[in-house]
């Protein structure tokens, strides 16, 4: 949703905010003369919750023991609980708060700061995740801090860490992929970045979309219906790993229901899987308008309202406590759990600016941006090796609208920089995106630099765009899709009659090359025809910059899809569309709507069998697999070398060793991937992803590899959900660790047993 420009927010642009007095508090360093340290010991007696050497949980128990009932309610609502300074919410009127407690300020922040100009227009989350790599994840973070609280927003609504269980879902761009832990991972990275990236402008996470938030087709009057142990395995693993890594302030519950109860209001899911069994300790929050009660959602472990006060007004507060569906404790306890994590994350030690600054990208942030791109691109497809290009005085041929940043119908280069407001390519960006650097002049110039010529046709002709085609050398051809909130993909084929172009231009030069920009994974029914086939998602401003270094080898592929592309619909883990598995099920078996209060019932029949599980399972060869990135140089595998113990605390521990040779003549980078396959009783689909590392290497180098695999972990490896014992457990018996470049690629495999136990 469109949370940072609700009435509130738009209020807080237009008044001068006078801050808190928490602005004052000084360092913490004892020095008796320092004014600020005279100030700060004020403040704390004036306002003991702001005295840095209590604990955060301390703090929030003194701030909540001066609060009167109504006060405490405030932080129930995200407006009231950010607005400090104001006491009037839409038609709520609430006291004032008490003093120094800090103004904060929240926005979407999974494609970059949100709805605002002035900000760094980064690839999106996809082509994130196909970098596999954790230290650009952290520089990502360490930008979008920085640019957020320069924007006067120090709580970002993100990462999401929803599973690619479809690729028809509208949002998966915004999503880290189909695996637990590589979107887990990447997450928790990002998460530590925003919070500690930049001393003194500390920015606070709240993960979504929990849970089972998988497809944009009536999100709000659907059911998720997943079974207890794939909810544990799949789709609760991220958000379970995140939460170990980065510790979020957040997560946002979402819009769906799971097993017949809304997420918001669920109680299995809220108190007993996030808050219990997982451990979270930061607070719940809604998406915009996904909460349906008062009592049912502070009973479940609802802790907050996202945007102005409805169900958590204090209207309706009280009532359910005259009721007696709620107490007094309860509501302390909500507000408790905001308050700590707000003081835990930073956010009342460090007040944000007094004034928001109109423009806060930097060329280190385009850098990170321009290196994303690059490392998030995947070739998927070099015949004959026809890339890098090496051409001189020869035409190249750039044809499809993306390509440009002059308009073909409504569609540019902007158009795929990130994604779109409703799904719609009509509709502004959610991160703006003016000027990006089109793939045309950055490829342009480029190849003038070999004495190449360039011609360009929007492909609205497919005709005409087959002429222009056939009189280069090469053509390059853009396919895309637009993907977004609200909306789910019509077609799993790129946009705009793009499969006929591309089948066009390649019909007439058989040195093509396509680009692809899509937010996830798209049908290739043309990929037997062309030469050359590069992913590179939607791209951000420096789409231009990349595309041109990567196809003139400047710079070397190194991305690795982060999902799997299916041959056809009919392989898909969901079936072919429309089926009860997608987009669901009404009474009586029909997929049509009729009854706009009906919950359509989505069934994950797969289960377990998700992405590239569900390939292997079912012994179906994938277009491009799960882990899958070709580069300009050769890797090879060797020694693999296991040995398992148990430590002194119970935990079983396999480290796993291996060299990786660069076998080519360009240096590169490969990313390691290590599978585990549990024993045939344990009911799993195939392997799962255990650890991944990345390595740079220069022709012939090798670099011997060592991977933990840790039975405590969090994302659970060698561990399945027992739904009886309600309990995980490591099954009993042989087991085989595989290691190679992809999840179809693992030439080096090694099998032991295990004797099964609890943990």
């Amino acid at each position: 949703m469109i949370h940072a420009i609700s009435k509130v927010h738009r209020l807080r642009s237009t008044l001068a905010i006078v801050l808190p007095l928490a602005i004052l508090v000084g360092t913490g360093v004892t020095v008796a003369a320092s004014p600020e340290s005279a100030q700060a010991d004020s403040t704390s007696k004036a306002c003991p919750w702001m005295n840095k050497s209590k604990s955060p949980g301390q703090r929030a128990n003194l701030l909540l023991d001066a609060s009167t009932l109504e006060q405490q309610m405030r932080w129930l609502n995200e407006a009231s609980a950010n607005e400090t300074n104001l006491t009037v919410f839409g038609s709520t009127t609430y006291p004032a708060q008490v003093a120094c407690a800090p103004f904060t300020a929240d926005t979407d922040g999974p494609m970059g700061i949100a709805y605002t100009p002035g900000v760094t227009a980064f690839p999106i989350p996809m082509a994130q995740a196909a970098s596999w790599d954790e230290r650009l994840t952290r520089a990502k973070g360490k930008a979008e801090a920085d640019e957020a609280f320069r924007k006067r927003y120090d709580q970002l609504l993100g990462p999401a860490v929803d599973i690619v269980r479809s690729p028809w879902a509208g949002r998966n761009g915004e999503y880290l992929g189909e695996d637990p832990l590589l979107s887990g991972t990447l997450a928790g990275d990002w998460i530590n970045a925003l919070r500690n990236g930049n001393p003194g402008e500390p920015v606070a996470a709240v993960v979504k979309h929990y849970l089972g938030n998988n497809q944009e087709i009536d999100r709000s009057t659907s059911s998720s219906n997943i079974d207890d142990r794939t909810l544990h395995e799949v789709y609760s693993l991220p958000f379970a790993i995140a939460n170990s890594i980065g510790h979020p302030a957040g997560v946002m519950c979402s819009y769906n229901q799971v097993n017949g109860k809304y997420a918001c209001e669920n109680p299995e899911l809220l108190n007993g899987l996030l808050k219990k069994e997982i451990g979270f300790k930061g607070f719940v929050v809604t998406d915009n308008g996904s909460q349906h009660s008062t009592a049912a959602s502070l009973n479940a472990g609802l802790d907050q309202e996202l945007s102005l006060p409805k169900y958590f007004a204090p209207d309706k507060l009280h009532a359910a406590l005259d009721a007696g569906e709620i107490t007094k404790a309860q509501i302390r306890a909500a507000a408790f759990r905001v308050i700590r994590a707000k003081i835990a994350n930073g956010l009342f030690d460090n007040p944000l600016p007094a004034v928001a600054q109109d423009n806060v990208r930097t060329d280190a942030h385009d850098a990170v941006a321009l290196k994303m791109a690059e490392e998030g691109s995947v070739l998927l497809q070099n015949r004959n090796q026809i890339l890098p290009l090496t051409l001189r005085n020869k035409t190249i041929a750039i044809i499809g609208p993306t390509a440009s940043n002059t308009p073909t119908a409504g569609v540019s280069a902007s158009t795929v920089c990130t994604s779109p407001l409703y799904g719609d390519p009509s509709a502004p960006n959610a991160v703006q995106c003016p000027n990006p650097v089109a793939p045309l002049d950055a490829l342009t110039a480029r190849a003038a630099r070999n004495h190449d010529t360039v011609i360009y046709d929007d492909g609205s002709d497919v005709k005409r765009a087959a002429r222009t085609a056939a009189q280069a050398d090469t053509a390059i051809v853009f396919g895309y899709n637009v993907a977004g909130e609200y909306f789910d993909l019509p077609s799993l084929n790129v946009a705009n009659n793009g499969d006929a172009l591309i089948e066009a231009v390649a019909g007439a030069n058989r040195h093509t090359i396509v680009d692809l920009e899509t937010a996830g994974p798209v049908l290739t029914p043309w990929a037997d025809k062309v030469q050359g086939i590069v992913e590179s998602w939607y791209p951000g401003e420096a789409q231009g910059d990349a595309l041109a270094g990567l196809l003139f080898g400047n710079v070397n592929f190194t991305g690795k899809l982060p999902v799997t592309f299916p041959k056809s619909i009919a392989d898909l883990p969901t079936g072919a569309a429309p089926n009860a598995q997608y987009p669901g099920t009404f009474a009586g078996g029909s997929t049509t709507r009729t009854d706009p209060e009906a919950i359509r019932q989505v069934a994950y029949s797969e289960g377990l069998k998700v992405g590239y599980k569900w390939y292997d399972a079912q012994h179906i060869a994938p277009q491009f697999a799960f882990g899958f990135g070709l580069s300009y140089t050769k890797f090879a595998y060797s020694r693999l070398a296991v040995s398992t113990h148990y430590s002194s605390s119970g935990a079983l521990r396999s480290t796993v060793s291996f060299n990786v040779t660069n076998t080519g003549r360009s240096a590169g980078a490969e990313v390691s991937q290590v599978y585990l396959t549990l024993p045939g009783t344990s009911g799993e689909p195939g392997k799962r992803l255990v650890s991944f590392k990345r390595q740079k290497l220069t022709p012939g180098e090798t670099q011997r590899v060592r991977v933990v695999i840790d039975s405590s972990s969090s994302n659970r490896p060698f561990s399945v959900w027992d739904s009886d014992t309600k309990a995980w457990r490591i099954p009993g018996g042989k087991y085989a660790v595989s290691v190679g470049s992809s999840s179809r690629d693992l030439p080096l495999s090694r099998t032991w047993r295990i004797g099964g136990h609890s943990k």
